[in-house]
């Protein structure tokens, strides 16, 4: 059964790890990756990554992106959610802090700040405008 506009915003919006997808060019199947993403209901979504990732040049190439989101528990439930870029800018301190906040324990965000701004080079804050919605919940099947 598919789910509300209300239900899919709200499980978007609850911290789960998402498969971004992106065309990867002719010949190639799209790139598939998992991903830490943000969203509050009736918002855009925003993802970080590397400034000079393959993800990032095929984000700006295509101009959109697809983000699924699913869960086994409770009930077997899924979004997936695809729009156009709406802007990049260069990822924050704050912008880290937020989004690792949102996945580690708060006793483990200092020490991933502190690890991912000294190891994984200048990042990027990509914000999609969810414009297409594919969602259900398959109950406990």
């Amino acid at each position: 059964m598919a789910l509300s506009r209300k239900e899919r915003e709200e499980f978007l919006a609850e911290a789960h790890v998402a498969a971004l997808a992106v065309d990867a060019g002719d010949g190639r199947a799209p790139l598939t990756v998992p991903i830490w993403y943000q969203y509050e209901p009736g918002g855009d979504i925003w993802v970080m990554t590397g400034r000079d990732s393959r993800k990032n040049r095929l984000i700006q190439a295509a101009g959109r992106f697809t983000l699924m989101i699913d869960r086994l528990e409770p009930t077997i439930r899924y979004v997936s959610v695809e729009g156009p870029v709406t802007g990049t800018t260069p990822a924050t301190l704050d912008a880290l802090r937020e989004i690792s906040a949102r996945y580690l324990p708060p006793e483990k965000v200092d020490g991933y700040v502190d690890f991912s701004s000294a190891n994984h080079g200048e990042q990027v804050v990509i914000h999609m405008r969810p414009e297409r919605w594919v969602s259900s919940d398959l109950g406990t099947v």
